[in-house]
């Protein structure tokens, strides 16, 4: 199993943030690093501070050398996908090829009706959605693309430099709808992040995605399995380290610690201790 870390830009300063990613870019277990893209501060106060995620992820890559690095993950409906494949492709660019392309359907009501930015009923986001996948992996991949979809319409559109990663920097798309979500994960994405829930939930959404897979003759092993948990100063590493071990024996590769603010780098090494005594890191 591989392990990674993620810093939401909220309720934090940048200097807190910043000193963490440098550090972590020091500890070998720490294979990733993630922040998240909204503009209001969630599941906390939404009048609080919150960093714009992109921009905040150009500057940690410039920041560090080897971490790989994402957004866990941006609503598509926040920026046109021509938009957001240029951001993509540069940040790829300026990062050397580290990047992980976190996107995902949209949720927040809040932020998204303040800023009057159209949200959508479900169905309206998931179509949505699966265009913007195609749209994105369009201008990353290819020389031109053509699109003329019911959202977006492209004509001979470019998106030049593209990044070093090719066809495109890994397709990571976070939910767990097993309908839609997980039936676009298996066309379009690399990596698949499980939203919250019980070891039973994670192996039964494993299985829908698999068996999409199965369906369009793709092999699953091809996809990535991630999940994220917070950590908790109360209960300490064990329940990160007992909760990494149940998911993993169903098939997690890839655990996201999530960090909560205040950002300390002082967290780093004593967890990346406990992982390494776990023997659970590959």
């Amino acid at each position: 199993m591989r392990f990674a870390f993620k810093t939401s830009p909220q309720d934090t300063t940048w200097a807190d943030m910043l000193a963490v990613w440098r550090a972590a870019d020091d500890i070998e277990i720490y294979e990733s690093g993630w922040t998240f893209d909204h503009f209001y501060p969630i599941f906390s106060d939404s009048t609080g501070p919150c960093l714009e995620g992109w921009t905040t992820l150009t500057a940690l890559a410039q920041a560090t050398e080897r971490l790989r690095l994402g957004t866990m993950v941006t609503g598509v409906h926040y920026r046109h996908p021509a938009v957001l494949a240029n951001m993509a492709a540069t940040l790829d660019v300026i990062s050397g090829g580290r990047l992980e392309l976190g996107i995902g359907a949209g949720w927040n009501e809040e932020e998204s009706g303040a800023y009057g930015i159209p949200l959508g009923t479900i169905t309206e986001r998931l179509d949505r959605f699966e265009e913007a996948c195609q749209v994105l992996i369009g201008l990353l991949s290819r020389e031109t693309t053509d699109f003329d979809g019911k959202f977006y319409q492209l004509t001979a559109a470019r998106n030049e430099p593209k990044g070093p990663q090719r066809p495109h920097p890994p397709i990571c798309i976070g939910g767990n709808g097993e309908k839609r979500t997980l039936r676009i994960t298996a066309r379009y994405a690399q990596h698949w992040n499980f939203v919250n829930g019980t070891t039973e939930e994670f192996a039964r959404k494993r299985d829908v995605l698999a068996a999409h897979c199965a369906d369009i003759g793709r092999d699953p092993k091809e996809i990535t399995l991630s999940a994220q948990k917070r950590l908790d100063p109360q209960l300490g590493y064990g329940e990160l380290i007992d909760w990494a071990a149940a998911l993993g024996a169903e098939g997690l590769e890839l655990a996201i610690i999530y960090l909560p603010p205040p950002h300390d780098p002082a967290v780093l090494e004593p967890l990346a201790e406990a992982i390494r005594d776990s023997g659970l890191a590959s």
